[in-house]
């Protein structure tokens, strides 16, 4: 018998990659492709599904070359998504009908600020708040905007799901029609209760209960490939898991009061709760961890729309970097007597804020400042914005986390590790494998299956590549948080919706 092998397809926000993972958990063979975004309007965001779909199908082969094994070798895969995402696609055809409405899109800001004073009932049985990320909203506007996508819709014609209930489509011939909890948890139309599709939530958005695929656990059978080109028929589907889930689960965070952050075009903590729910009070999100068909995981989540992004934006609008691992040396030459702020609010500010119509903004430029002091901007924006949601969290949680996991393309930044550390007064923990959500999808497709007998097994794979411990004295990181939290309520108060 041959060594198992699991192949993670992770299907993100800029790019498709593809990993392959042996049984001690080490990534032996990968492959990557970038995705075009379109930007149809301000404020729109999409994606072409069928671009998707066909990253995938090249990605996969590039992979198992890396790894140099053949596609028989795989034991299964693990699935993980960009969340929230749409998409709307025929059942005969699997052809998508319309682009896929990305979650950093806006579009759906006005339906959101007509309704929220819906938005306390919604929270009591999503866990969210009601704002343009979630899909209800995107789903809505879809239906609306298109009189014949509805009459196809009520007629059974379509199907509708996030990124990866669209792959298990694909990848299965179309004979599943499928999602995982922790994706369907972040639709807005999922009861965070009853642990299922709430008809009075499709009434609320208009989303035809027929559309939804079929919830499963994050550790089920989601069926097996069929008619592919790149992979043989046959092979198990058995783990999904949105990504920031899935680096929950990889960054092996299965007990309450573990958590981490993944910083890739956002920014994204989560929470370990355990098996009980807790509804923030500082506007956090309740969600459903990944987990086996006997198990009821939940997790508080804080995210930040703008993270890597922002690095991207220094790289291609302002053409201040010709790659994004350049910020690491240029904000280290940065001059602190320069006070500059950075608020990223280039697609609205999330938790705990929740201003969809929020833009970025820079203080405090004189004719001094430099490139170099926009980057360590640019990186200590997005580090207080994620201390902004732990201190959200530990009031909600009743306790302060001891440290934090972190993992993404930014978590390979010492100098912005450090920066997280000290403003966060945490030990900030450096994830061995960067890609910690590709892991966590791996991890759930082999427990599974088999390969891993237990999450205890899991950790034994395990262990932080660095430590970054605090060292900001006390007083001066709580100047400037202060120095943030003023700049924070000058964008709000900006962008209110009063003149």
């Amino acid at each position: 018998m041959t060594a198992p092998y699991l192949l993670a397809l992770d299907q993100g926000t800029t790019s498709t990659r593809a990993v392959v993972y042996d049984a001690s958990g080490r990534d032996c063979g990968r492959a990557g492709r970038e995705l075009t975004q379109h930007y149809p309007r301000p404020g729109w965001v999409e994606h072409d599904a069928e671009e998707i779909w066909n990253s995938v199908a090249e990605v996969v082969p590039r992979a198992l070359t890396d790894a140099k094994i053949e596609a028989r070798q795989l034991t299964a895969i693990g699935l993980t998504n960009q969340r929230e995402t749409v998409v709307l696609w025929e059942r005969d055809t699997g052809r998508p009908v319309a682009p896929a409405i990305v979650w950093q899109d806006r579009r759906t800001s006005e339906f959101c600020r007509q309704r929220q004073s819906e938005e306390e009932w919604l929270r009591g049985r999503t866990g969210l708040v009601l704002d343009p990320y979630f899909s209800a909203t995107k789903l809505h506007w879809l239906l609306k905007h298109d009189a014949t996508l509805r009459s196809r819709a009520e007629a059974g014609q379509l199907a509708c799901g996030t990124i990866d209930s669209y792959l298990l489509w694909r990848l299965t011939a179309g004979r599943v029609h499928a999602t995982d909890r922790t994706n369907a948890s972040r639709t807005l139309l999922f009861n965070l209760h009853s642990i299922e599709w709430d008809d009075e939530l499709c009434r609320f958005f208009e989303v035809p209960r027929c559309l939804l695929p079929h919830v499963k656990a994050s550790r089920d059978d989601f069926g097996t490939t069929a008619g592919l080109g790149f992979l043989p028929d046959g092979l198990p589907i058995a783990g999904v898991a949105g990504d920031q889930q899935a680096a929950l689960f990889g960054q092996c965070a299965f007990r309450a009061g573990e958590a981490k952050c993944t910083y890739g075009t956002g920014a994204f903590f989560l929470q370990h709760l355990g098996p009980r729910p807790i509804l923030s009070r500082h506007r956090l999100l309740t969600t459903l961890a990944a987990g086996g068909a006997d198990e009821r995981p939940y997790a508080l989540e804080g995210s930040v729309f703008i993270a890597g992004a922002a690095v991207q934006w220094l790289r291609d609008g302002l053409r201040l970097l010709e790659n994004a691992p350049e910020i690491e040396a240029l904000a280290a030459r940065s001059d602190v007597e320069q006070p500059v702020v950075f608020v990223p609010g280039f697609v609205g500010l999330g938790a705990p804020h929740w201003v969809p119509n929020a833009r970025g903004v820079l203080f405090g430029l004189t004719r001094g400042t430099s490139a170099a002091d926009l980057g360590r901007a640019t990186l200590e924006g997005v580090a207080y914005q994620v201390a902004d949601l732990i201190d959200a969290a530990g009031r909600d949680a009743g306790e302060r986390l001891h440290s934090l996991r972190v993992d993404g393309g930014m978590a390979s930044n010492a100098w912005f590790l450090q920066c997280q550390a000290d403003v966060l007064g945490l030990p900030v923990l450096q994830a061995e494998a960067s890609e910690a959500t590709a892991r966590g999808a791996a991890f759930l497709a082999g427990l599974q299956c088999g390969v891993w007998s237990s999450e205890e097994q899991l950790r034994g794979l395990s262990s932080p590549a660095r430590r970054f411990e605090p060292r900001l004295p006390e007083a001066e990181r709580e100047r400037r948080l202060r120095l943030w939290h003023r700049a924070v309520r000058a964008v709000i108060a900006f962008y209110s919706e009063e003149e």
